[in-house]
């Protein structure tokens, strides 16, 4: 798995290759700056941190000086943060660390807006696995960060048993039987139902907990009848911003949604860079 510092690493080597001809032949070495981070347009910062860690990377002695903590709702036009350095580390280290703070803000921000939603219930908010490769540790974060919640962060830490597993394994009680008697008693098992037949046999067979994929309102509000609050009820597939409200109201416990990474847009943020 990437560590943050690695992805770092790789993204100032995919930016800046073996040496940024352009601010290497404008500027001298000792010349120092100042950059100032700042907000766009109204959002949720995330990643303050790791935008740091970009510029410490190039120049362990930097100043970045964050004026705002990760999870702050900030305004259009505030200033997130200054950094004091050399000119040429301000300026190669400029469009990654914005690459990192606009990507992880953005997740952060609908994070939020996608949470408001469903005040006043007692529902989660979840993500998936549909993350960006080598970045899901960080994408996970940054849904926590808008006040939404992580579902397993791989295929490691929690038993998902899908409707492919199903198939190759003879049954859904077959599946939770092997997959029982394999695993710690600490591990709790999910499994994907697409009909209420499915959602009987998971419950029968002792599942933790019961993705309701696709279904409508109606048969989601009879599946939650059925299991009883036997099982957690988790909602899968076709979850859009818009139907948050009535599924939170069928009495379902957990709503998933990949689009909380793999469809939030990077916020609106830049960076002027003064020479001192």
């Amino acid at each position: 798995m990437h560590t943050t510092d690695d992805l770092i690493q790789l993204a100032l080597k995919e930016d800046i290759g073996p040496g940024d001809i352009t601010t290497g032949n404008l500027v001298a070495p000792e010349t120092r700056g100042t950059g100032i981070i700042i907000a766009k347009q109204d959002l949720v910062i995330a990643g303050l941190g790791v935008a740091g860690r970009v510029f410490s990377a190039l120049e362990p002695e930097i100043e970045f000086d964050a004026l705002f903590t990760d999870g702050d709702r900030i305004p259009s036009g505030s200033t997130v943060a200054r950094i004091r350095g050399t000119l040429g580390t301000l300026l190669k280290g400029e469009r990654t660390a914005l690459n990192f703070l606009q990507r992880l803000s953005g997740i952060a921000t609908q994070a939020r807006d996608y949470v408001g939603e469903v005040a006043g219930t007692s529902v989660k908010l979840v993500d998936t696995r549909k993350t960006t490769p080598g970045w899901r540790v960080l994408e996970k974060y940054a849904v926590r960060v808008g006040g939404a919640h992580n579902h397993r962060m791989g295929l490691y830490d929690g038993v998902l048993i899908k409707d492919n597993h199903i198939a190759v394994s003879g049954g859904i009680a077959n599946a939770v039987k092997k997959a029982r008697a394999a695993i710690s008693h600490l591990v709790k098992i999910e499994v994907e139902a697409s009909t209420q037949k499915e959602v009987q046999e998971a419950l029968t067979a002792g599942a933790d907990i019961i993705m309701l994929d696709n279904m409508d309102l109606d048969q989601i509000g009879r599946a939650v009848r059925l299991i009883d609050k036997r099982a957690l009820v988790e909602v899968s597939g076709g979850v859009t911003r818009r139907r948050l409200g009535e599924l939170a109201r069928t009495g379902v416990d957990l709503i998933s949604i990949g689009a909380l990474t793999h469809s939030a847009v990077a916020v609106d943020l830049s960076m002027t860079i003064t020479a001192n």
